[in-house]
Formats: structure tokens, sequence, C-alpha cells
């Protein structure tokens, strides 16, 4: 969500849909001039430089119209992580919302329940989703105003040592379109 929200909001993308693997990752498919492509493929290597995670960007400059069957996913269920593999934004969203969103991602689920009981006794933010990615790894959502979320997520990662792997803990103010249409209903 992090590289979604930085590609959207240096070009004119949008996002066609997200598929897990099994890595654990995402896939992002984009659409878009090339040239916003390109541009968000940059912001998303720049940001998981920043990030200090590795992912892998390509783009396919005007992909043959035959190849949508081979790129575009058809709608799956994953019973190991009990939610769909993929998922396809709506397209009625603002352009940004008003509020922030904070993620805790860490390995081992007994981590993640303590770093978000420690937020919400921290700040006045809500939990938005909590999303299994297999292997151990989970993520759990927040919502609220910049400055709750930020102090609900710090407070957060400071529980998880000793308890599991932190892998990620970040906080995107006024996500982008595409993060919003990501988000659970």
């Amino acid at each position: 969500m992090v590289v979604l929200d930085a590609m959207e909001k240096c070009a004119n993308v949008r996002v066609l849909e997200t598929e897990l693997n099994d890595s654990p990752g995402v896939c992002m498919k984009l659409y878009g001039r090339l040239s916003d492509i390109e541009a968000a493929a940059r912001a998303a290597e720049e940001t998981a430089d920043a990030m200090q995670t590795g992912i892998l960007v390509h783009v396919i400059p005007a992909p043959a119209e035959d190849s949508r069957d081979a790129y575009q996913a058809r709608p799956e269920f994953s019973p190991l992580i009990e939610q769909a593999t993929v998922q396809r934004p709506e397209n009625d969203m603002s352009d940004q919302s008003s509020f922030a969103v904070g993620l805790i991602e860490t390995q081992g689920f007994t981590a993640v329940f303590e770093a978000i009981d420690t937020a919400l006794k921290t700040a006045s933010v809500e939990v938005l989703a909590r999303e299994k990615l297999g292997g151990g790894y989970i993520t759990v959502l927040i919502k609220g105003d910049v400055a709750a979320v930020r102090a609900a997520i710090d407070a957060g990662k400071a529980k998880v040592e000793g308890l599991g792997r932190l892998v990620a803990a970040h906080v995107i103010p006024s996500p982008s379109k595409g993060v919003l249409s990501l988000l659970p209903k």
C-alpha cells in the first residue's frame, strides 16, 4: 500500500488489480500512459529502497490485447489465508482521504495482536482490517487522524520486539485513490 500510494501520488496511473502470490507478496497491475507508468515504476523502486525492501518492477509497453487472459486473474479465494487473492478497485472513491491509514506487519500473530492492542490504547484509532499473508506474516491496518495514527503506530511497533519480527510499520497520510479502493469496505 505504501508503494502504491507513492506511485499514484507521482503519476496518473490506476490499479487494474492486485494479486497475492506465494512469496508472500503482492503483484500490482497498473495502467496508464507509458510515461506515467515509467514514473510510477521509478517511484515504486525509490519507495521500496527507502523502506529497505526489495521489489521487482517491470513495465510492458502496449501489451497485446490477446494477452489480457494471461495477466488479468480470475477471482480466487484462498482458504489458507482466509481471503480473496485478487482484488479489483472500485471506481467511486474520492481522489484522496482526509484521514490516515497505519499498517503494522509482523511475522508472528502474538506480536501483531500485542502491537495493535497497544496502538488502540494509545490513541483514538480504529482497526480497519487484519490480513494474513501466509508464513506467519500478518498485517493490521488502522485508521484515524494523522497524529493519532502516528502515535498509535509508534507505540505499537515498540511492543513487537521479543514476540515476533517487525516487518513494517508505516503511516500513509491522505491515502491515494488506489489505496482507498483496496481497503475493506
